[in-house]
């Protein structure tokens, strides 16, 4: 969705711990995974790591952009303030999710790690030109930037039109559908994930106040709609109740 800083290549706390494409824990989902061979072995001549630390800035509005790349890990918040010093968060960045826009200089968002999060970087002048030469890299980068068009629609609905209880919920849902079907217990089906942001941090990024966000979450828990362990980790012992907590239309409209 954004950037960030430029600069650099390779600095010295990058990481190193993802050295080939094949191995990378994102592959099948993030821009990337459908590149030819000859493509991702072009990536990977042009590609760098860089871990971010949580509140660290990845890139600030208006800087210059000189890379794109994925999310391998972590999460990351993309936010937007006013002349008057006022901010709302517009959107989140997780794994396997596209950080840049090819053909745009500069970033009119600011983009910040809610968590320590690793990126893959790659020139923008370098992908901007495989990017011309790729059908299969275009492609899947459209099909990523329909779904952001799809996700912005929705959270124009969740903060127009949803109950508290409602964007709680569905903010847990996005959690859970991005992460706890990778950590799916096989035992009991129940889906864990832990929370990539405080309850500050929601509040902020859904228009409410601490004291809601904290209410909300745990009359969710009261309910048995979820089940915490600590204040990060979360188990959802029924993923259909959960979505019926978010008020969606989950029936294709039909009336019964």
């Amino acid at each position: 969705m954004i950037l960030i800083n430029p600069g650099y290549l390779m600095p010295q706390n990058s990481s190193r711990l993802q050295t080939e494409c094949g191995d990378c824990p994102i592959r099948h989902r993030a821009v990337c995974s459908r590149c030819e061979p000859d493509e991702l072995s072009f990536l990977e001549s042009i590609k760098s790591y860089k871990t971010f630390a949580a509140g660290e800035a990845i890139t600030w509005a208006g800087e210059e952009l000189r890379f794109v790349g994925s999310v391998v890990s972590g999460v990351a918040s993309v936010s937007h303030t006013m002349e008057d010093g006022r901010r709302q968060m517009v959107g989140l960045l997780l794994p396997s999710d596209f950080v840049g826009r090819p053909g745009r200089r500069t970033t009119p968002y600011d983009v910040v790690a809610a968590t320590e999060v690793l990126l893959c970087r790659f020139d923008r002048t370098a992908f901007e030109n495989l990017l011309t030469k790729s059908p299969a890299l275009s492609n899947r980068l459209l099909e990523m930037m329909l779904d952001e068009l799809d996700a912005a629609r929705e959270w124009m609905l969740l903060l127009g039109r949803k109950t508290a209880r409602e964007k709680i919920s569905s903010l847990l849902a996005i959690f859970a559908r991005r992460d706890a079907n990778l950590r799916k217990s096989r035992a009991t089906g129940k889906l864990l994930f832990d929370l990539p942001l405080t309850r500050e941090e929601m509040a902020d990024y859904l228009g409410l106040t601490l004291e809601t966000v904290s209410r909300q979450i745990s009359a969710l828990k009261r309910d048995g709609v979820i089940v915490l362990d600590g204040k990060r980790s979360v188990t959802v012992p029924d993923f259909a109740r959960l979505l019926d907590e978010t008020g969606d239309d989950t029936d294709g409209g039909i009336v019964a």
